[in-house]
């Protein structure tokens, strides 16, 4: 049910003055972003502090890190000096996964964002301080996106069904109902201090205590309301004292901002009032909102050194019982009976080892009765069930309702165990492992978990879909397509759920991933176009059967994007033009005309709406250049269509996409009127031979079989024998397909867990570290910018960066200065073409 995906520890130093100690809190983001805390402090140092009265040693100096790794690369650290002068107490990511909040023990708050769009690039650009008072709980103001999974429509076709934009309110909005950005954070003193980003990036900061009664608070969390409420939960620390709620409203007035607190019902916990727990349990270790948009579902942890229990309470209205003296007179017409909100307890935990953290799940699937029969019926489990870690290093996953468990994992042997299986369960607990997890949080699809133990290792857990029950093929695969679904809509990253796709699963996702996409109506599949081709791409480097397909997904969003781009550099000729634009009636026009002959289509068209200056074209010439390559690259491997194996064997067939060229080779041959120099070059047999030509009517008799996606025809005899002439009329170009991903997600997909350490890129066993590992293309080749189309050299020296997701290599500065070019590297400048994130990388790896 639950196994160790791998393992990132640090470098062991044994002469070393510094070393990682206990981490102290971790945040997982949307985009697969993971951060979390250490202490670095001097060890020589350390062991004279007990004998500091003696030798008067002075307290050494504590570095407070934080550490921000991709999932995919986890050895690829960025350690960040915080400058925090207290410990680290919370780190919390933004809904977009790109900014990092963190504070500490002082009462410092700090906003991180990355350097130029890198991973492991960051700085602080905001912070706010309540000097010396220790920041409980922090979180972002809500913007008001709040999305619904229903589970109980897995098998609709309609992405609107399955996943639903719920109601919400923003915490602040400005003008025109824009959510305002900021953050609100409690502190020990029982303070509310909330700091707001004005447009103008100035911050904005008030606080105001949560009470008249203002006292000292131990733990607490955040939540919102769908009215743009905010509720803060609250106790001291006690298992005797209440657990108070607040609700806090947040205004701009005068531009100032205010502060009103509001006092709720409060509860007691139920082991305070159990005679044999009564002192048992004395500390609240834990109080955690079930989900941050539901403050009417709080999940409560009490703990003793020898031990721990649960509870989860529900918020529900009651009727207000009315004195016998009144209920005797008759109604008024209308009245209603008065209700009360009351705290009621949903169930309990029996006696738990000690836990030391707690992992919520993020999906957000409904939990009401009805919801949890219908995800039992479908076996559909994740998002149900919360974690615990205790010290003794064993890992529970308990339902989040009825808390009863669903799974064990032991950490010492890296295994889980069903429920039901009590001999292995004992053996583990006789000889429970010394390592246990400090912090611990779940992936956003709840595929996942990351866990930190007290020695500053990262372990990455799988958690299966099926929570250790025994599902049929068909019924994983239609969970795993689910969850890809609600990526796609949602723009979560997938790596999780590809943490469970076997490679022999690979091509029923792909084909029912497509089914899928096909159904929905036009204008979704059009925001969705690229996001599902990525997805297809991160699918096929699963499985070395699909790798070549996985080169024909990522040539298909670099054909898309520079499609887009030369289409929006056309300009109508005048201004009071029908609605389409000029790209619009281009791509109908070639549509309709199927006439090989490319002179003759380029007669249907308005010349000057393609009329551009010389130096924009001049530019753009190393993407015309790939086109053209890559046209030249499809018809001359036509005959080889029979193999799969080979890249480009996916356009083949692909109507649309050779539409797509089709419609580029016109426009490059219009432009090639005013400017000859931005035409591609090839390396021709003859000196009169028109290779555009050429190419345009083998290109459009291909498309021509293909164009009809439910009847797709194959290549006639005589258009085979054409192209098997190509090579011996052009110089046929060596496509540079991009290299395997150096991720770990590909070598994860056995049963064993892999062993890494910070800052050591991982190789497989057996090959050259230094030897980059690629399918398509020889060691000693050229390197490539594959968005520029540029050739970097053998041994490039330029700064670059590379895609978290696809590997895709681009310079880190840009080398062009026209617009036309900087339009296109606009496209990619925060994200690489496929959605994936940049992080830097040294130029000796490019």
């Amino acid at each position: 049910m639950m196994e160790v995906a791998y393992v990132c520890e640090w470098e062991k130093r044994p002469k070393s003055n510094h070393c990682p100690s206990i981490p102290l809190v971790c945040a997982w983001s949307c985009r697969n972003l993971i951060a979390f805390s250490t202490d670095l402090k001097n060890e020589e140092e350390d062991k004279g502090l007990d004998n500091a009265f003696i030798t008067n040693i002075t307290r050494p100096v504590v570095d407070h890190m934080i550490h921000i790794i991709d999932t995919d690369h986890p050895w690829d650290v960025y350690s960040i000096n915080s400058g925090h002068t207290e410990v680290i107490s919370c780190l919390e990511w933004d809904q977009s996964g790109s900014r990092l909040l963190s504070a500490d023990g002082d009462g410092q708050i700090k906003c991180w964002g990355m350097t130029e769009h890198l991973v492991n690039s960051w700085e602080c650009t905001q912070s706010s301080s309540l000097d010396g008072d220790p920041i409980i709980a922090l979180s972002w103001l809500h913007n008001g996106v709040k999305l619904a999974l229903h589970v109980e429509k897995s098998g609709s076709t309609n992405f609107g069904e399955k996943f639903s934009r719920v109601k919400f309110s923003p915490s602040l909005t400005l003008f025109g109902g824009k959510p305002m950005e900021g953050w609100l954070a409690v502190t020990v003193s029982g303070l509310v201090t909330v700091s707001l980003l004005k447009p103008n990036g100035t911050l904005l900061t008030a606080s105001e205590s949560l009470c008249r009664l203002r006292g000292r608070v131990a733990v607490a969390d955040i939540a919102f309301t769908g009215g743009g409420n905010i509720v803060v939960a609250a106790t001291d620390g006690s298992s005797s004292s209440p657990v108070q709620f607040y609700k806090v409203c947040v205004s701009v007035v005068n531009e100032k901002c205010r502060i009103d607190t509001e006092l709720l019902p409060s509860l007691f916990m139920r082991c305070t009032t159990d005679p044999v727990r009564r002192d048992k349990y004395p500390a609240v270790t834990h109080l955690k909102f079930l989900t941050r948009e539901n403050s009417e579902q709080v999940l409560l942890c009490a703990s003793s050194q020898m031990g721990s229990i649960v509870e989860c309470w529900s918020l529900r209205k009651e009727g207000l019982p009315v004195n016998n003296i009144f209920q005797h007179r008759s109604p008024v017409v209308g009245e209603k009976q008065p209700m009360i909100l009351k705290w009621r307890i949903l169930s309990a935990t029996n006696d738990l080892e000690r836990v030391s953290a707690v992992a919520l799940p993020k999906l957000p699937i409904s939990i009401s009765n009805t919801d949890l029969k219908v995800a039992s019926d479908t076996k559909f489990f994740p998002g149900l069930g919360l974690a615990l870690a205790f010290h003794d290093g064993s890992i529970q996953i308990l339902h989040r309702l009825s808390l009863h468990t669903m799974g064990v994992f032991y950490g010492s042997s890296g295994s889980s165990q069903r429920v039901g299986e009590e001999p292995a369960i004992k053996r583990q607990r006789a000889g429970g492992p010394t390592l246990h997890f400090k912090a611990l949080q779940f992936s956003w699809t709840s595929l996942a978990l990351v866990g930190v133990d007290n020695q500053g290792k990262l372990h990455m857990i799988r958690v299966s879909p099926s929570m250790g029950q025994m599902l049929d093929m068909n019924t994983l695969l239609r969970h795993l397509l689910f969850l890809l679904e609600y990526c796609m809509v949602t723009g979560y990253d997938w790596w999780d759920v590809l943490l469970h796709a076997q490679p022999s699963m690979v091509h029923n996702l792909l084909e029912k991933l497509h089914e899928e996409y096909m159904r929905q109506n036009q204008a979704l599949q059009q925001v969705l176009s690229t996001r599902i081709v990525a997805v297809k791409a991160s699918l096929c480097k699963l499985s070395s059967a699909t790798a070549a397909r996985a080169c024909d997904f990522h040539a298909k969003l670099l054909l898309i994007a520079i499609s887009s781009t030369l289409k929006s550099l056309l300009r109508p000729h005048v201004l009071n033009t029908p609605d389409k634009s000029p790209g619009d009636r281009l791509s109908e026009i070639c549509a309709k005309n199927t006439d090989t002959d490319i002179d003759k289509v380029m007669i249907n068209l308005k010349t000057e709406e393609f009329v551009l200056d010389g130096p924009p074209l001049q530019s753009l010439q190393q993407l015309i250049q790939w086109v053209g390559d890559f046209v030249l690259y499809l018809l001359a491997n036509l005959p080889n269509q029979g193999s799969i194996v080979r890249p480009g064997f996916g356009f083949l067939r692909d109507g649309a996409s050779l539409g797509m060229l089709r419609e580029m080779l016109v426009m490059i041959r219009i432009w090639g009127l005013l400017k000859p120099g931005c035409l591609p070059i090839y390396t021709a047999t003859s000196d009169n031979q028109d290779s555009m030509f050429l190419l345009f009517r083998l290109l459009t008799k291909l498309w021509l079989c293909s164009r009809d996606e439910s009847h797709p025809q194959d290549p006639d005899e005589t258009l085979i024998d054409e192209c098997c002439l190509l090579p011996s009329q052009l110089l046929v170009p060596s496509m540079d397909w991009l290299p395997i991903n150096d991720g770990v997600i590909t070598k994860i997909q056995s049963k064993h867990p892999l062993r890494l350490q910070f800052g050591k890129p991982y190789t497989l066993p057996g090959v050259n570290p230094n030897a980059q590992v690629e399918v398509f293309r020889s060691p000693a080749s050229q390197r490539m910018d594959h968005l520029r189309c540029l050739h970097l050299g053998i041994s490039p020296t330029e700064d670059s960066k590379a895609c978290t997701r696809c590997g895709c290599v681009t310079m880190l500065r840009s080398p062009n200065k026209t617009n036309a070019m900087r339009q296109w590297e606009q496209r990619w400048i925060k994200n690489c073409l496929c959605g994936g994130l940049w992080r830097r990388i040294p130029s000796t790896l490019t």
